[in-house]
Protein backbone atom coordinates (compact mmCIF):
# COMPACT_ATOMS: atom_id res chain seq x y z
CA UNK A 1 0.00 0.00 0.00
CA UNK A 2 1.52 3.48 -1.08
CA UNK A 3 1.45 6.46 1.46
CA UNK A 4 1.95 9.93 0.35
CA UNK A 5 4.94 11.38 2.07
CA UNK A 6 3.95 14.74 2.82
CA UNK A 7 7.05 17.21 3.87
CA UNK A 8 6.72 20.73 4.65
CA UNK A 9 10.08 21.08 2.72
CA UNK A 10 9.02 19.57 -0.01
CA UNK A 11 6.05 22.09 -0.45
CA UNK A 12 8.18 25.10 0.14
CA UNK A 13 10.25 23.47 -2.91
CA UNK A 14 6.53 23.45 -4.93
CA UNK A 15 5.90 26.44 -4.09
CA UNK A 16 9.23 28.33 -5.10
CA UNK A 17 9.33 25.98 -8.14
CA UNK A 18 5.35 27.55 -9.43
CA UNK A 19 6.51 31.17 -8.60
CA UNK A 20 9.63 30.83 -10.99
CA UNK A 21 7.77 28.84 -13.66
CA UNK A 22 5.13 31.83 -12.78
CA UNK A 23 7.88 34.03 -13.39
CA UNK A 24 9.58 32.86 -16.77
CA UNK A 25 6.39 32.10 -18.27
CA UNK A 26 5.71 36.14 -17.68
CA UNK A 27 8.64 37.21 -18.91
CA UNK A 28 8.26 34.79 -22.13
CA UNK A 29 4.66 36.37 -22.39
CA UNK A 30 5.25 39.78 -21.97
CA UNK A 31 8.18 40.09 -24.24
CA UNK A 32 6.66 38.23 -27.15
CA UNK A 33 2.74 39.87 -26.37
CA UNK A 34 1.36 36.11 -27.65
CA UNK A 35 -1.95 35.99 -26.77
CA UNK A 36 -1.63 32.07 -25.86
CA UNK A 37 1.85 32.95 -23.95
CA UNK A 38 -0.09 35.20 -22.15
CA UNK A 39 -2.76 33.32 -21.07
CA UNK A 40 -0.55 30.32 -20.06
CA UNK A 41 1.75 32.66 -17.87
CA UNK A 42 -1.97 34.18 -16.40
CA UNK A 43 -2.60 30.37 -15.29
CA UNK A 44 0.48 29.92 -14.00
CA UNK A 45 0.70 32.49 -12.20
CA UNK A 46 -2.86 31.62 -10.81
CA UNK A 47 -1.79 28.14 -10.35
CA UNK A 48 1.51 29.93 -8.08
CA UNK A 49 -1.28 31.75 -5.99
CA UNK A 50 -3.09 28.38 -5.19
CA UNK A 51 0.07 26.53 -4.35
CA UNK A 52 1.61 29.60 -1.78
CA UNK A 53 -2.11 29.44 -0.53
CA UNK A 54 -1.91 25.60 0.61
CA UNK A 55 1.63 25.98 2.01
CA UNK A 56 0.42 29.19 3.81
CA UNK A 57 -1.86 26.95 5.75
CA UNK A 58 0.27 24.29 6.01
CA UNK A 59 2.90 26.61 7.47
CA UNK A 60 4.89 26.35 10.61
CA UNK A 61 5.61 29.84 11.14
CA UNK A 62 9.33 28.84 10.61
CA UNK A 63 8.46 29.51 7.32
CA UNK A 64 7.16 32.94 7.24
CA UNK A 65 9.94 34.78 5.87
CA UNK A 66 10.25 32.34 2.82
CA UNK A 67 6.93 32.48 1.86
CA UNK A 68 6.45 36.24 2.07
CA UNK A 69 9.62 36.49 -0.55
CA UNK A 70 7.93 34.32 -2.95
CA UNK A 71 4.48 36.03 -2.49
CA UNK A 72 5.91 39.23 -3.49
CA UNK A 73 7.84 37.46 -6.31
CA UNK A 74 4.81 36.54 -7.57
CA UNK A 75 3.42 40.08 -7.15
CA UNK A 76 5.66 41.54 -9.29
CA UNK A 77 5.74 39.03 -12.26
CA UNK A 78 1.92 39.64 -11.81
CA UNK A 79 1.96 43.12 -12.06
CA UNK A 80 4.50 42.81 -15.17
CA UNK A 81 1.52 40.76 -16.66
CA UNK A 82 -1.11 42.97 -15.83
CA UNK A 83 0.79 45.78 -17.60
CA UNK A 84 1.60 43.65 -20.78
CA UNK A 85 -2.41 42.84 -20.90
CA UNK A 86 -3.50 46.42 -20.95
Amino acid sequence: MERGIHSGYNDLMQVEMSVKTAQKMVGSATMSLDKDMLNGAKQAVADAHARLREARQQATGVDEEFLHRCEQELQQAEHQLNEALK
